[in-house]
């Protein structure tokens, strides 16, 4: 029987320090005018001094929320906007590397290479900077939008949705950022790597696994990227949609970061399958994104 890996014991310290770095810097927000769909983009720094991009949608009258809506390891394919309430501005980033508005020279942008870009340490690991554009991203909406994010905070409510890379990466993400106030994970990824790891798939896991069977010593930074791990953290109420079958990103992973949030805070919606079509898909989803949109809108 395959076991889970213990946490480190510098979890918690290692990823404040990451979120702070991140949240002291200077976005410098550059916002260009909309496209034909009245999407603007949003060019804005990341840690690193990265470069990165998103898209912006306002709502036709006053926006009362801010929902940050990620992507899958594929990229950003479209701007859906079934998972935020109708008066909510809406951002999408683009995570370092992935075209085509934060493509980089220096990061590969096919998810089998992208997952192992910095694998060699915690401090280059591309996951790491993959969270801190989403920490940046509200830094950016702050400057931009001109208000303050987070109620907790006595600002404006600022929620995540994150699918499958998304979803995991939102999981290491939202814990570390007290500006969020809700969170929707969909078939997270990079949950539980070692039970994970040990399962078939035709996903960016497969090229992990390749990997460790080679540099074993990778685990000492794989650890701190654990979407599971950081699922503990969650102290905001957080739906989770993991998935029974999946042949990109195993189910136990996905279970796994959907029991790691605390039952105080979770909500699980259980889907019949992910990343893949299936006869109930469509009666599923509906009933995720009104779930996620009421939570999302709650006051």
């Amino acid at each position: 029987m395959i076991e889970t890996r213990p946490e480190p014991a510098d979890f918690d310290d290692v990823w404040r320090d990451a979120a702070a770095r991140a949240l002291a810097i200077d976005s410098n927000p550059i916002r260009e005018a909309p496209d034909a769909a009245g999407a603007e983009v949003v060019r804005y720094t990341s840690l690193g001094g990265l470069r990165v991009g998103g898209w912006l949608v306002l709502p036709p009258g006053e926006f009362t929320s801010v929902v940050i809506v990620a992507h899958g390891y594929g990229g950003r394919a479209e701007l859906d906007q079934r998972w935020a309430p109708e008066d909510a501005a809406v951002f999408y980033p683009v995570a370092r590397g992935m075209l085509k508005l934060s493509q980089s020279d220096a990061i590969p942008s096919f998810s089998k290479e992208h997952v192992l870009h910095g694998i060699e340490s915690r401090e280059t690991y591309v996951h790491g900077g993959c969270a801190a554009d989403i920490w940046c991203a509200a830094n950016a909406l702050e400057e931009v939008l001109g208000v303050r994010l987070g109620e907790s905070r006595g600002g404006m409510r600022l929620s995540y949705f994150g699918p499958s890379f998304g979803g995991g990466i939102g999981a290491m993400a939202v814990p570390w950022d007290a500006r969020f106030d809700a969170a929707s994970l969909y078939v997270p990824s990079f949950g539980a790597h070692a039970l994970r790891l040990a399962e078939p798939c035709v996903g960016s896991g497969d090229a992990v696994a390749k990997w460790l069977a080679r540099h074993p010593e990778s685990w000492k930074v794989l650890d701190y990227f654990d979407a599971a791990t950081s699922a503990r953290r969650l102290r905001v109420p957080t739906i989770v949609a993991p998935a029974l079958d999946d042949p990109s990103v195993p189910p136990v992973g996905q279970w796994a970061v959907a029991e790691g949030v605390s039952p105080k805070f979770r909500t699980v919606m259980t889907m019949t399958a992910g990343h893949r079509s299936y006869p109930e898909e469509q009666r599923e989803m509906v009933d995720y994104a009104r779930a996620t949109r009421a939570l999302f809108a709650a006051r």
